[in-house]
């Protein structure tokens, strides 16, 4: 299947020099991946809450502001430091009027304009509406709907809503996935990203607004979700490690086009607009990618496996392409004489989250990786709320907080590479734990090491449990521990609010989960230069001995033909060459 590189060659060359068919493919699908970093965080920025107080009824003639008078209200908001702060008015009609953000007081005796009042106040709710600082942003989606003072859980339910739809859509994109194919998938959520994203811009009402972002939510989620495993199929093991981590650099790329868009376009509705036109090349190109032949061989369809086999060997210009009928005749003669038992059914039934859990061997793993899936989303956004208050300007916080992450890719391939997936997971675990502790006494120095270190356990994770899982349940087994991801960002929120209880609180809480994830690592097997495994049974038998494997389960053929496939290329380039 042409995946492998050169032999003797580094990962970083290894990935570097990918066949042309794989390169192409590679390419085009993680492109697609800035564009769910782009949604992910569209929202720091579209729902902002600027400055406010109570709308007048009437012409105003002049504004106090403590010791500061001016014409206009939009020449105070330059001073104004403090949501307790208030501003006095003094209408054409002489009428005098304190604004508060959340109510607004008549004065009753209206002689002298001065910021101290004593006498006797009127106070009413904001009948009237509100008005905005708009110095910064022009409109936002909380300016338009007022989703201020007693509506302002509206706009905090803005966020949660968008990550219960990543979750559902997590679960739901990749099971289907595993039925109807990778590549469906991806042209749905691919389009789904470019219609809802637009759709967004054009809704005219909150609850309209909330439902498309759900929608918009789910169709990312579950393209990221499938594109890890698309990419992890049509990549050879020397490559897979930088392929599939640096499908999180895109998505960090998209966090800081976030930032960009967001210093340019200061109205809510046109900069969700130009965040969503990024989607659209890859719209227009993604009929064009094929269905993985991973899939296609455990759905028996060797045809059609043939035909993109063929068609790699074309664009790649080997002369002696590989047979699917050679190297699967063993499988194909054993599954229709084997299938009695469960596991050799597998291939052949509706699969669901159930054989996540099987047997025990699957249903520990299946546990440990959903921790490590929590416990990285919980630390990482944890980690990111206190870097995101680092002061100064806010756009270039949120750039540098993408940019950060590059490295931490780059350090982690070179790491999973050399020492193996899980010898590179448990240290980085256990320093996350160890800098929770750290934080307590240098705050400044330790929280981006804390960032930093997270992120690592956070990328590798999703290659990791590609390659613990066979073809039949890989997407529904990454959909399903991404659903477990965003229930830590859920909680990371209301983990933060623990520090009014103890303000090291949410990072013990970090600490204590990133110690047990660590520990429970070390029971998971080493994936590292292995073949991707096809059925329960080979994912079940991997971590064991070849002495228990042979007395215990029997032989997997239809793994060993795809490890055949997958190890074909690379001696068609010693041959070839």
């Amino acid at each position: 299947m042409f995946f492998s590189c050169i032999e003797g060659f580094s990962s970083v060359k290894c990935f570097l020099s990918l066949y042309r068919f794989q390169a192409c493919v590679y390419f085009a699908s993680v492109f697609q991946a800035m564009s769910c970093g782009i949604h992910y965080l569209a929202s720091v920025f579209m729902a902002v809450t600027p400055n406010f107080v109570c709308g007048f009824p009437g012409n105003v003639s002049s504004v106090l502001f403590h010791n500061s008078s001016a014409s206009s209200i939009e020449d105070i908001w330059t001073l104004w430091t403090s949501t307790e702060n208030y501003i006095v008015v003094q209408l054409e009609n002489g009428e005098i009027w304190e604004l508060d953000q959340c109510s607004r007081s008549k004065r009753e005796v209206s002689l002298d304009l001065t910021y101290e009042y004593k006498g006797n106040k009127s106070v009413f709710p904001c009948s009237d509406g509100f008005l905005y600082d708009d110095t910064k942003w022009k409109s936002t989606v909380v300016t338009q709907w007022d989703l201020v003072c007693d509506r302002e859980w509206l706009a905090k339910l803005i966020q949660p809503m968008f990550m219960l739809g990543v979750l559902i859509g997590a679960v739901i994109f990749g099971d289907i996935a595993d039925r109807l194919g990778r590549q469906r998938v991806i042209w749905f959520t691919s389009a789904g990203q470019f219609v809802f994203g637009i759709a967004v811009a054009f809704t005219f009402h909150y609850y309209s607004f909330v439902i498309v972002r759900f929608l918009l939510a789910m169709v990312s989620s579950g393209y990221l979700v499938v594109a890890f495993v698309y990419v992890t199929e049509f990549v050879g093991i020397k490559a897979r490690t930088w392929a599939s981590m640096h499908v999180h650099a895109f998505f960090a790329m998209g966090i800081m086009i976030v930032a960009l868009v967001g210093f340019l376009v200061r109205t809510w509705w046109v900069y969700q607009i130009f965040l969503s036109i990024a989607t659209l090349p890859f719209v227009l190109c993604c009929w064009m990618l094929p269905e993985t032949p991973f899939w296609l061989l455990s759905e028996e369809r060797y045809e059609d496996a043939q035909k993109v086999i063929d068609t790699m060997a074309r664009w790649n210009k080997v002369s002696t392409p590989c047979k699917v009928s050679e190297l699967c005749s063993v499988q194909r003669d054993d599954l229709a004489s084997d299938r009695t038992g469960d596991d050799e059914t597998s291939s052949a039934k509706k699969h669901n989250i159930l054989d996540l859990f099987c047997n025990w061997q699957i249903a520990r793993r299946t546990i440990t990786v959903w921790l490590i899936w929590f416990t990285g989303s919980l630390g990482y956004y944890v980690f990111s709320l206190s870097s995101v208050s680092l002061g100064g300007n806010e756009y270039l916080n949120l750039f540098l907080i993408g940019a950060v992450e590059l490295p931490c890719y780059i350090i982690a391939c070179v790491a999973m590479d050399r020492l193996g997936r899980r010898n590179t997971l448990i240290p980085f675990l256990l320093l996350s734990a160890l800098i929770c502790v750290l934080i307590m006494f240098i705050p400044q120095v330790t929280n981006m090491a804390g960032k930093f270190s997270i992120g690592v356990a956070f990328g590798l994770i999703y290659l990791y449990t590609a390659e613990l899982y066979p073809t039949i349940v890989r997407s529904l087994a990454v959909g399903s521990g991404s659903m477990m991801c965003r229930v830590g960002s859920v909680v990371a929120p209301f983990c933060v609010y623990l520090r009014s209880v103890w303000i090291f609180m949410p990072l013990l809480l970090v600490g204590i989960m990133a110690l047990l994830s660590g520990i429970l690592t070390i029971m998971l097997p080493e994936t590292l230069g292995k073949p991707l495994t096809n059925t329960l049974v080979e994912a079940t038998e991997m971590g064991r001995n070849k002495k228990s494997c042979s007395e215990k389960t029997p032989p997997a053929h239809s793994g060993t033909a795809l490890e055949k496939i997958e190890m074909f290329g690379q001696e068609r380039v010693r041959t070839d060459k």
